[in-house]
């Protein structure tokens, strides 16, 4: 089974995280490594990241000093083991089997 990175740059959206790592931890298409990049954030949005990854270990979390969202991305696309790489917004959220599509 191919593993799938999904990459998410966090940066101050803790009103819309929970939704958007909902819509990702809750995929149909399992195999998935969760790439949480804490861009520098200062509205708990970081914290909020390191508690999501105490509840699931396919998300890790890397926190950095604010460089903006492609560095943030970079940095995901740096660490990613995954066979196929996805990126999401963290103000967004994706449908429960869009992965397993993206697949077929």
């Amino acid at each position: 089974m191919e593993k799938v990175s999904v990459i998410v740059p966090v940066y101050n959206t803790r009103q819309y995280l929970g939704k958007c790592v909902e819509s990702i931890i809750h995929q149909t298409y399992r195999h998935l490594e969760i790439l949480l990049i804490d861009d520098g954030a200062t509205d708990g949005s970081g914290e909020l990241c390191d508690k999501y990854a105490e509840k699931d270990d396919r998300i890790r979390v890397v926190h950095q000093i604010n460089k903006g969202i492609s560095a943030a991305r970079n940095k995901g696309l740096n660490l990613a083991s995954g066979e196929y790489i996805s990126l999401v917004d963290s103000d967004d959220y994706i449908e429960e089997n869009i992965i397993k599509k993206m697949l077929e």
